[in-house]
């Protein structure tokens, strides 16, 4: 297996992107920081002091804790409790798997849908073209965040009461992606309409090749660089919509809390001395989408062959 895979990491090594990577210090340091997190909120059951979505092993006694520098603090909680007297930090870790875990899904979700789309759109042209361009245009003309909360509004009128906290995360997930499939439409399309005329897709019709094969084999790999590019910043916008709607209390249910529920209980007690229940919380998602945002901006412009 290493055998196999020492020549990929070799051609890595040796390749345009990774000597853009290592010159480029905003992304060096955007990608430690993207990994710390990522890493922190893989190993959350391991690494995180307690289990803040366990309410069993909660003590109401350590609601409002400040951070352990505090005189009143201990080291018990390094970053403080808050009003449930779950620990701040393992709920940073917690709410950061949740929130990464939306921001990854809803953003695979539109990029398969907005790609096939995109696909369809340009190679086929005529009517269907039409069709797909114009429903892209309707929901331009509404924020994304307008998006989301309709079909989450109208996902909880349709489903049974007792189910909205278990379906509360795929509903979220369904919001979030289906209000993004655009970017990835539009781009796609464009990119097709100008592969579809070259001379390798009109010799693989030629010899009888299926349009689906040609759209998987030939035009789909020479789309996916700024597909790639859109994909990563689309990974901050679906973390900062999540967290959004989780502050506004229509996203995740308040026992499994993201970053965003997190930031939404303690803008409550902000201004009655207990900062630290919003203030780290807000700082982990500034970081994340911060790191996220300049490490999409890196790939564009090194995928860009003009900046080079």
């Amino acid at each position: 297996m290493i055998a196999r895979l020492a020549p990929l990491f070799a051609r890595a090594a040796d390749s345009d992107l990774w000597y853009s990577f290592k010159r480029t210090p905003s992304a060096v340091i955007s990608a430690v920081i993207t990994l710390i997190i990522v890493i922190g909120a893989l190993c959350a059951p391991f690494i995180a002091p307690h289990n803040p979505f366990d309410l069993a092993s909660l003590n109401i006694m350590d609601a409002n804790t400040p951070p352990a520098w505090n005189p009143d603090g201990t080291t018990d909680f390094l970053l403080g409790t808050d009003d449930q007297g779950r620990d701040i930090l393992s709920a940073i870790l917690y709410g950061s798997r949740v929130s990464l875990f939306v921001g990854f899904a809803s953003v695979l979700f539109s990029m398969v849908l907005g790609v096939s789309l995109g696909l369809i759109s340009g190679y086929v042209g005529g009517r269907v073209d039409s069709i797909i361009m114009r429903i892209a245009d309707v929901q331009l003309s509404f924020p994304a965040i307008l998006i989301a909360l309709l079909i989450d509004g109208v996902a909880r009128g349709l489903l049974p009461r007792d189910m909205h906290d278990q379906l509360a995360l795929y509903v979220l997930i369904f919001a979030i992606g289906i209000s993004g499939w655009v970017q990835y439409a539009r781009t796609v399309r464009g990119s097709t309409m100008v592969e579809r005329n070259k001379e390798y897709v009109q010799a693989a019709k030629l010899i009888g090749i299926g349009p689906l094969t040609i759209l998987r084999r030939h035009i789909l790999p020479n789309v996916m660089g700024p597909v790639l590019v859109i994909a990563t910043i689309h990974l901050a916008i679906a973390i900062i919509t999540e967290a959004t709607l989780s502050f506004l209390g229509v996203g995740v249910p308040p026992t499994a809390p993201s970053l965003g529920t997190l930031i939404r209980i303690g803008n409550s007690y902000l201004f009655s001395g207990m900062w630290w229940i919003s203030i780290f919380p807000g700082i982990a998602l500034v970081a994340l989408v911060l790191s996220v945002n300049l490490l999409g901006d890196w790939l564009r412009d090194a995928l860009n062959p003009k900046l080079r």
